[in-house]
């Protein structure tokens, strides 16, 4: 919404966690820090309470970790789900399948740095969802390639235009929208469309969506 800036809600119970992102989104234009929680059961209070547009919860907090958190949150049972973006220093692979399964719309971790988090911000409040390169690409290398017996659902790559293979692949290695565009020498907002087009045309939800189909179709090669 032009004009408004994003109200964003802090859980971590790391006071000085909570005072570097509101340091850093705070410096945002279009974002305002309106709360902060030391612990998930007061964040759950303070986000039925403000009805913050994204809130960004660690996972590790006391009386409600962040995973519940999310679930109670964005989870089907919702009745007003919120967007949260988990960040959090810890990448178990398992972290990462629970808070998007519970409808996280991202999970960053802290040491990916300040840009990533505004742009997990951005992501979420654009309906799509971002994950640290880092994760991507690790858990890309877990999926196991189509066999016979079980081929990969919808399309293949001959759908798309050659940029949007390109993009796909980008997508795929983990790169930002800023850093897809920096590559192929195009704007950030046209790399966003096409990552529309690609969703569109495909039938996928978000970008860690594509990034799956292109590893399964074999667009996008395993990593070395």
């Amino acid at each position: 919404m032009s004009g408004t800036p994003t109200r964003i809600l802090l859980a971590d119970d790391q006071d000085d966690v909570r005072s570097g992102f509101r340091l850093v989104l705070d410096s945002q234009p279009d974002m305002t820090v309106i709360g902060e929680a030391a612990d998930g059961a007061t964040a759950l209070e303070l986000a039925h309470h403000l009805r913050p547009d994204v809130v960004l919860a660690d996972i590790r907090m006391p009386r409600l970790d962040g995973l519940e958190l999310t679930r109670l949150l964005a989870g089907p049972e919702s009745t007003r789900p919120a967007k949260v973006v988990v960040v959090t220093t810890f990448d178990l692979d398992d972290y990462v399948h629970t808070a998007l399964h519970h409808g996280a719309c991202g999970f960053l971790l802290k040491r990916s740095g300040p840009n990533l988090l505004i742009e997990g911000v951005r992501a979420a409040m654009a309906g799509d969802a971002l994950i640290s390169p880092q994760i991507t690409v690790r858990l890309l290398r877990r999926l196991s390639p189509p066999t016979p017996s079980h081929p990969h659902p919808g399309p293949g790559p001959d759908v798309l235009t050659d940029r949007e293979r390109d993009i796909a692949r980008l997508v795929a290695r983990g790169f930002t929208n800023q850093e897809i565009a920096t590559e192929l020498v195009i704007s950030a907002g046209t790399a966003k469309t096409h990552l529309a087009n690609i969703q569109a045309k495909l039938k996928l939800r978000n970008r860690v969506e594509i990034a799956a189909w292109s590893w399964r179709t074999g667009l996008t090669p395993p990593a070395s």
